[in-house]
């Protein structure tokens, strides 16, 4: 889904934005060692099936377990994410738009079979660990919160 520009952001936006790593995040490499730690191998940068330009963070493909690390800001964090106040009306289309993909690629990967998990880049990678094993190991999401969907889960910061 493409933003329509009501006003593009400054050259020093788009360079800060430019400049964020889209893969390999210090929360993603934090939680592929606790998975390692705990015995778990998977993949990184798993093709989505049917969406070829989209990855998934940590893949368990013989599990059919998708888990993804998502940023407060970028993917709307119901406790961290703060609305720009510069741009306003551009900033709400974009993120309403990442919004959008990820429910879209949340549900090709569920037409797919596949069980997806989402963690917040705020949560403990050691409790996300946990979780995942559960799903890997188990099969289900009896572990942690689950306040975005039958299959996805970011984890509840009650």
């Amino acid at each position: 889904m493409r933003v329509p520009a009501v006003g593009p952001p400054s050259d020093a936006v788009r360079r800060r934005m430019e400049s964020q790593r889209r893969k390999d995040t210090s929360p993603e490499l934090a939680l592929r060692k606790a998975l390692f730690i705990r015995g778990l191998r998977y993949r990184i940068h798993w093709p989505v099936p049917g969406r070829p330009r989209r990855t998934i963070d940590v893949a368990f493909p013989k599990a059919r377990v998708a888990v993804f690390v998502d940023g407060c800001f970028w993917h709307g964090c119901p406790i961290h994410s703060v609305a720009p106040k510069n741009n306003g009306q551009w900033w709400e289309r974009k993120l309403a738009a990442n919004a959008a993909r990820d429910e879209e690629t949340n549900q090709s990967l569920a037409a797919a079979g596949w069980q997806v998990l989402r963690a917040w880049e705020h949560e403990d990678p050691t409790d996300v660990a946990v979780r995942v094993w559960g799903l890997v190991k188990g099969g289900d999401l009896q572990l942690g919160g689950n306040h975005l969907g039958h299959l996805l889960d970011h984890g509840n910061d009650d």
